[in-house]
């Protein structure tokens, strides 16, 4: 059965999103994909965005990252499509991800955001979650945008630092 290509590569997104119980980055995604080079760059951006213009997928942007998450519509689409991803790239992502878990998990656990509150200050929104515990969630108030921004930087740089200094500090 011949399929088009394009179907394909939003199966294998989805597979993706499918096999994880945390949202992966647009860029983790194009990362693994086009690595093994089954598309390209311009192909893969139009498959996820048809996901996403179909409500198959959530995408959020935060900050300067994109997160993808599956939707319920999705999974079950999924589940009725995915016997045409061939059983090697399943392989393929199944084991990318048992070797990778651990630091892709980590990227998307760590949240840093700001924006313009309406007193005119930024506020910064700092986070680090273990699958869907909050641990540790930060609001700061500071006058300049580029305050803002260099703190969410500092965030997402040294936040297990910072998280194991609170913890000693308050236990």
């Amino acid at each position: 059965m011949n399929q088009d290509p394009l179907t394909l590569y939003k199966l294998i997104v989805m597979y993706m999103l499918d096999r994880v119980a945390f949202p992966l980055t647009q860029a983790q995604v194009f990362e693994f994909i086009l690595d093994r080079e089954y598309t390209t760059f311009l192909t893969l951006q139009q498959a996820i965005s048809e996901l996403t213009g179909t409500g198959l997928i959530n995408a959020k942007s935060i900050r300067n990252r994109t997160h993808l998450e599956l939707t319920e519509e999705g999974r079950q689409t999924l589940d009725f499509f995915s016997n045409r991803i061939s059983p090697s790239i399943k392989e393929d992502i199944n084991k990318y991800f048992k070797e990778n878990e651990f630091e892709l998990r980590n990227e998307v656990s760590i949240y840093s955001n700001y924006y313009k509150s309406t007193t005119g200050e930024y506020e910064t929104a700092l986070v680090i979650r273990e699958k869907e515990i909050e641990l540790v969630n930060i609001k700061l108030s500071v006058p300049t945008e580029d305050i803002a921004a260099g703190i969410c930087d500092k965030w997402e740089a040294n936040s297990q630092e910072i998280y194991s200094h609170i913890v000693k500090k308050l236990f």
